[in-house]
């Protein structure tokens, strides 16, 4: 049997992933780092309205507001604080999306949790 770990062992390995990803389109390399669960989950909240329910006004910039979140300089501070959301949503799509899908595998996402997300849109 595998050894089970203690609840500091545990607390202990609390290192977020990161990874560089080259983005050509913007000239250069940019440094992802994975969101932790607390992280997770305001991310997750934030695109919920009125009843816990997912708001689609809220969604127009999904891709730029987890980028936002994720992408970090050499010294693990955020590029993109909370009022820059809306800037990383003006830039190109495809580079924008190669940042988001490393940000999703860090975070523990899954492109199907994004989609659930979105399919969960009420309609009218």
């Amino acid at each position: 049997m595998a050894k089970l770990l203690s609840k500091a062992e545990i607390l202990k390995a609390n290192k977020l992933p990161s990874e560089v990803v080259a983005v050509p389109e913007w000239g250069g390399e940019v440094m992802v780092r994975g969101l932790n669960a607390r992280q997770v989950d305001a991310w997750r909240m934030s695109f919920l309205g009125a009843g816990g329910k997912v708001d689609p006004a809220r969604m127009g910039n999904m891709l730029a507001d987890l980028v936002s979140r994720s992408v970090v300089d050499e010294n693990g501070a955020l590029v993109f604080g909370p009022e820059d959301v809306a800037a990383p949503g003006e830039l190109r799509s495809a580079a924008l999306g190669r940042a988001y899908e490393v940000a999703v595998r860090l975070s523990g996402l899954s492109v199907l949790d994004t989609v659930a997300m979105v399919q969960t849109v009420p309609s009218d």
